[in-house]
């Protein structure tokens, strides 16, 4: 297995718990991302797998699990009393089905933040900001364990600091807010996302 292929189980089973732990009666909370409840934010992380595999497999995303499709900047709909922990799970596997074949994973991505890429990189990088930032988003939403993996959130943190001015140009990342000197490795990954813990 490869060493994307295992950081990606660690940030994605973060994800799950996260979800897995979540009371029925707090999916409409407020979640950081404005305008967007806790339901939105898994949603947004779902969608955003399925976009990633079609590329790859080029055939276009299907609902699936009562979670619909939508532009990458946006949260789907979720059909009332969908499985949100499954429809995580599905698209989880089978993002990981892809990293660990080769001849996937070395699909280059035409566009994105880091430039044409392989989806491998891509997915090490900018998947997980995107898992870390949206666990955060879910347990803050919630009210549940809100820390991350600290070798985790210091490694993506580097990794993402030589594209932030390609990050901003998306307009889909806040500015980032200036870290205190004394700032943790969590706070200060958060803070560089936009995020106020």
């Amino acid at each position: 297995m490869s060493d994307v292929a295992d950081r990606y189980l660690l940030l994605s089973d973060g994800f799950l718990a996260r979800i897995r732990a979540t009371a029925d009666d707090r999916w409409d909370a407020s979640s950081p991302c404005e305008g967007w409840t806790a339901r939105d934010v898994v949603a947004h992380v779902v969608n955003g797998h399925r976009g990633i595999l079609a590329l790859v497999d080029g055939t276009p995303p299907a609902p699936a699990d009562g979670v619909g499709t939508s532009s990458m900047a946006e949260a789907p709909a979720v059909e009332p009393g969908a499985d949100l922990g499954k429809a995580f799970e599905r698209c989880r596997d089978a993002m990981h089905a892809m990293l660990v074949d080769p001849e996937r994973a070395a699909f280059r991505l035409p566009w994105g933040p880091l430039g044409p890429v392989a989806v491998e990189q891509a997915v090490d990088i900018i998947g997980g900001l995107e898992l870390l930032g949206h666990t955060w988003d879910l347990a803050r939403a919630v009210g549940g364990d809100e820390i991350l993996a600290p070798d985790l959130v210091a490694r993506t943190h580097e990794a993402l600091k030589p594209h932030y001015a390609n990050l901003q140009a998306t307009g889909a990342f806040q500015p980032s807010i200036p870290a205190p000197p004394d700032a943790d490795p969590q706070t200060a990954f958060l803070l560089f996302v936009g995020r106020k813990p």
